[in-house]
């Protein structure tokens, strides 16, 4: 006998959010556990700051890029769980079995296949976040979500911290091949409830069944959703990834070993807690509550970069204000600038052009820092992510808007 399906309201749309919540908390304890080690690990590898900040960005632009093509999938053929599960299995492998490497270019590989998974399920993850998000408020639904996902954010860099201090081999490669190994546990934890979720909720597509007509001129994407793409991408051209801000904060700021992650980790907290405050001030005042991330990065680099201690830890609690204002209401916005069904195509395109913008910032990002120390990297992240607030702020009247006319947000 065949399951009868939930009903398709409110309360069963935060449901399926916090149990994805759930799932990104074990994906985040696995791959940003992994993330805030990876720039030391490489170092002890072998790798250089140029190589490391080359390989980073152009594992984000080969990430970004596959995602117009996995949204495009996820649109025409609906198969939004199997798109989410085959990319976790990727992602979710690839920091453990990155301990099992002896050199730094075979390491690259797997932080490639770690964002090529990520490529696989995210657009298809965001289009389902989405459709939920339509029951409960966009800014509340991402928000939500981004803040359950920065639980594990924050515990995969903390207890990495811990084993660094307190492992029998702290501090040397086999102590950070220890770490990664143990990564396998929150995969497998995550594949599973994917699993779980995908059999209460097979069809999450029909949480979004009103729409309204949409508008010849609209049979594309809305003049909103472009300048949104315009701007990020100047935003994603001037930021420092955390690998390369970690092999900054060892070598010149004097951060222990076991230190950087902890650091990592508060950001990450920080995230959490920006992530339902922005996502529920964006349900009421709309797209302006965005210029706070363009804001707020413009004094990013300088404070992590040019500062002392306290400034490096004001610096990394607005890097956190950043990364989840771009997980939450950035999202969100993108959502509701497009019709459910060109979603997943907009999200991949959207993640494809920042990404491409990303892999170019952190080539230049990462020459600078090398040539010229960290002076040359803060003014050219500020320019470009100056221009990005002023592309922003070209929507003018459309900032008090939240969404397209070719989209409902149903109680």
């Amino acid at each position: 006998m065949e399951r009868k399906p939930f009903e398709l309201n409110r309360r069963n749309a935060v449901l399926l959010i916090v149990l994805f919540g759930i799932v990104s908390l074990f994906a985040d304890m696995n791959y940003e556990g992994g993330r805030s080690v990876v720039g030391q690990y490489l170092k002890l590898l072998g790798t250089s700051a140029f190589a490391l900040g080359l390989s980073a960005g152009l594992g984000e632009f080969v990430g970004y890029a596959l995602r117009l093509v996995s949204g495009g999938i996820a649109d025409r053929t609906r198969k939004y769980w199997t798109l989410i599960i085959l990319g976790y299995v990727i992602q979710l492998c690839s920091f453990p079995l990155m301990a099992f490497v002896r050199g730094w270019e075979l390491a690259v590989i797997f932080l490639f296949l770690e964002r090529v998974g990520k490529a696989v399920r995210k657009p298809a993850h965001d289009a389902v976040v989405s459709f939920a998000a339509k029951r409960t408020g966009s800014g509340f639904g991402f928000g939500l979500h981004e803040a359950m996902d920065q639980i594990g954010a924050f515990l995969g860099p903390a207890l990495f911290s811990a084993l660094l201090f307190l492992g029998p081999d702290a501090k040397t490669l086999a102590g950070y091949r220890t770490g990664l190994v143990l990564l396998f546990i929150p995969a497998g934890l995550a594949v599973g409830f994917t699993v779980f979720n995908r059999f209460l909720f097979p069809h999450p597509e029909r949480f979004e069944l009103k729409k309204t007509a949409v508008p010849i001129e609209a049979s594309g994407y809305p003049r909103s959703y472009w300048v949104i793409v315009l701007a990020a991408g100047l935003l994603a051209m001037g930021i420092t990834d955390f690998p390369l801000i970690g092999l900054h904060l060892k070598r010149s700021a004097g951060f222990s070993e076991e230190a950087i992650p902890l650091l990592y980790a508060g950001a990450m907290a920080v995230d959490a807690a920006a992530a339902l405050v922005f996502g529920r001030l964006y349900d009421k005042a709309g797209l302006k509550v965005l210029a706070v991330l363009f804001a707020v990065e413009l004094f990013t680099a300088p404070l992590v970069f040019l500062g002392p201690f306290w400034m490096i830890l004001a610096g990394m609690a607005l890097w956190g204000v950043s990364v989840g204002t771009q997980e939450s209401i950035l999202k969100a916005a993108i959502g509701d600038q497009v019709p459910e069904d060109r979603r997943a195509r907009a999200f991949g395109l959207f993640n494809t052009l920042f990404g491409l913008a990303w892999f170019a910032g952190s080539a230049v990002i990462g020459l600078l820092y090398d040539r010229f120390g960290a002076v040359p990297l803060v003014i050219f992240s500020v320019v470009v992510q100056g221009a990005a607030l002023l592309a922003f702020l070209g929507l003018g009247p459309g900032l008090g808007k939240k969404r397209s006319p070719g989209t409902d947000n149903i109680p």
